[in-house]
């Protein structure tokens, strides 16, 4: 049995798995609705998820294209049960393979689409300086001629002080994310053409960072005496601050949607 399997046996315990949330991003259905029929309009029959959580984006594409094929790859154990568990729902399990293990260096490649949504760093180490070169190299490999790219990525939306890098993660410097424009280039430079370029907006987030917390939030209300509500407490306080006091308005996550240059046919 897994810890999962064991936690959700427990009484009372803490739930785990984020069960608030459809998409592990700032991404509303009516977005990932367009993005869904732009990448089945290029008739992928492979789709690989880098990152993929619990894949809800791969199964839509799938979804929409009944001859493709997905991959999905995550170190997450948990997400992968959840993943299956909708693929089986939706009688696409034969047409899903899901792997727990790291992306880095994958030979699961190519792939006609590849969704690599907020999980650039299972591809490349975003603490190094060349992250976002490396990023695209890695896309770029895993691609096939004329495919299809769909990057969700961090980024600032304006270069930040001292007192706000302050109240971001430890050692949060003002080089850790671009501009979206110095993104947008870095993807050209890489060997894209951007062919959809937008950005998660306000109610996004909001629903993402509330429904991030929502599960917890609600338990700990029904269950303040509870042994694990202190750390249940301190987490989602942690989380909050993070949000509120933290990234908001400074912290933009980009969809781009991107066409390999010079590979096609």
């Amino acid at each position: 049995m897994t810890s999962a399997e064991t936690q959700r046996d427990t009484p009372d315990a803490p739930p785990s798995g984020l069960p608030a949330l459809t998409f592990h991003n700032p991404l509303s259905e009516e977005r990932a609705a367009r993005i869904v029929a732009r990448l089945a309009a290029a008739r992928p029959t492979r789709v690989l998820d880098v990152g993929c959580g619990w894949a809800e984006l791969m199964l839509r594409v799938l979804e929409a294209v009944p001859r493709a094929h997905g991959t999905g790859i995550d170190l997450r154990g948990e997400d992968l049960l959840r993943a299956g568990e909708r693929a089986r729902e939706r009688g696409l399990d034969a047409r899903v393979r899901l792997y727990e293990e790291s992306a880095r260096g994958t030979e699961r490649g190519p792939a006609d689409v590849v969704l690599c949504g907020g999980s650039g760093q299972a591809l490349a180490d975003p603490e190094a300086p060349d992250y976002l070169p490396r990023l695209f190299t890695e896309l770029r490999r895993l691609v096939n001629p004329g495919g299809r790219v769909l990057l969700g990525e961090g980024f600032f939306t304006r270069t930040p002080g001292a007192e706000e890098l302050a109240r971001l993660w430890p050692g949060a410097e003002a080089e850790d994310h671009p501009s979206l424009g110095a993104l947008v280039d870095a993807a050209v430079a890489g060997g894209f053409r951007p062919l959809w370029t937008e950005t998660a907006s306000a109610s996004e987030w909001e629903e993402f960072e509330s429904g991030y917390r929502a599960a917890g939030e609600e338990w700990l209300a029904l269950h303040p005496g509870h042994p694990e509500a202190d750390a249940v407490r301190e987490r989602l306080d942690a989380q909050r601050a993070f949000w509120l006091d933290g990234h908001l308005g400074l912290l933009g996550i980009a969809w781009l949607t991107l066409v390999p240059v010079g590979r096609v046919g």
